[in-house]
């Protein structure tokens, strides 16, 4: 055997001679729990949702300024108030299906990891074109902007349930019972990517209804109750 020998993922053990090389599984994080994962993420979260607000306060001296009346800081600024209620909406809701799946979680994969990170890049830049919907009104390029966003972290939150339903020991719990909450949040997932992806499509097509259609977002709960009541 050369003197190069074969290590193992771990960098502790040695393979036999001959024996075939495979390519590393997507193996549990040693420095990185599930806990410490979903932490993480309800933090950037948080901040994520303030950000929101934040326009909204710079309008006070800005008014105040302008000698208008501090009625004028809503009446007069209506499109960036329904900005800021939309975004915390829809960040609220997809935080929620979020904790939903990462609640149980005890162990998080590399591939878990990556996957949720894109998640949060979706939650960090959706403030933005939150921001610039309040500035430019039904502008189709913000909607683009804004439903792409969306989506991406939509495709991200299916990637993620998706690693979950294949590896179910990675969820506390029963085992039995864990595979089918993991698949019925997979499905309730799918569905959210396809209301999204048809969301955008509409928002594209209908100005008028450029984020009204965000409302196909309830679909995946109507699907669930349906679900519920037929296996009674």
């Amino acid at each position: 055997m050369s003197a190069r020998g074969v290590i193992d993922e771990t960098g502790t053990g040695r393979v036999g001679p001959g024996a075939p090389s495979a390519p590393a599984p997507d193996r549990i994080e040693g420095g990185l729990s599930g806990e410490r994962l979903v932490l993480f993420t309800d933090a950037v979260t948080a901040i994520s949702i303030t950000l929101l607000i934040l326009p909204l306060v710079d309008l006070v001296p800005e008014a105040a300024s302008a000698h208008e009346g501090a009625g004028e800081v809503i009446t007069g600024h209506l499109d960036q108030v329904w900005s800021f209620l939309l975004s915390f909406a829809v960040i609220a809701n997809i935080w929620r299906e979020h904790h939903r799946a990462f609640s149980t979680v005890n162990k998080a994969t590399r591939s878990l990891t990556v996957w949720n990170m894109g998640w949060l890049l979706s939650v960090v830049v959706l403030p933005l074109p939150a921001e610039m919907i309040g500035a430019f009104g039904r502008d189709r390029f913000v909607a683009a902007f804004y439903y792409a966003v969306l989506l991406a972290g939509m495709v991200c939150r299916l990637a993620m349930l998706k690693i979950l339903k294949g590896n179910p020991l990675m969820v506390e719990g029963d085992g039995e019972e864990t595979r089918r909450r993991i698949a019925h949040l997979y499905t309730d997932s799918y569905v959210n990517v396809i209301a999204v992806a048809v969301a955008f499509v509409i928002a594209l097509a209908v100005p008028v209804l450029q984020y009204w259609s965000l409302l196909l977002l309830i679909l995946p709960g109507r699907v669930r109750l349906t679900g519920r009541r037929s296996s009674r």
